[in-house]
């Protein structure tokens, strides 16, 4: 049984229709959602998400932050960043993570920027080839 499930950016909606299955990246791992959830309300973090729609296909994104909110058969996704898969290339994302390693750091905001920019070139080389 399907359920309706949108993603949408500041720029644009990234998707809206309906699926079988979500798996989203909570802030704490990752989270699966099917038909007939009790209500949810999530904080994201960064990496895949997976949208298995009905015919049996799936579209696949890369996202960093926001909120996700399961309510009455509905799942809206709320995120500054919705990136499709066929748009992430996995060298592009290597050469991301090489320059975000390379730089250097002076403070704790200045380190955990540089973090999250490694771990999102990661996620991105990872949706980037399939693993």
């Amino acid at each position: 049984m399907a359920f309706e499930c949108v993603v949408v950016t500041p720029e644009q909606q990234a998707f809206g229709g309906s699926v079988k299955q979500v798996i989203l990246p909570a802030h704490d791992g990752l989270l699966g959602i099917l038909t007939d959830r009790a209500p949810l309300l999530v904080k994201l973090g960064l990496g895949p998400l997976r949208l298995d729609l009905p015919n049996g296909t799936e579209e696949n994104f890369f996202v960093d932050g926001g909120v996700a909110q399961m309510k009455d058969n509905k799942l809206t996704i709320l995120t500054d960043k919705a990136t499709p898969a066929g748009e992430i290339d996995a060298a592009g994302a290597r050469a991301e993570y090489a320059e975000a390693a390379s730089r250097r750091t002076t403070d704790d905001a200045g380190r955990k920027k540089r973090e999250h920019e490694m771990a999102a070139a990661r996620a991105k080389e990872a949706i980037a080839t399939g693993q």
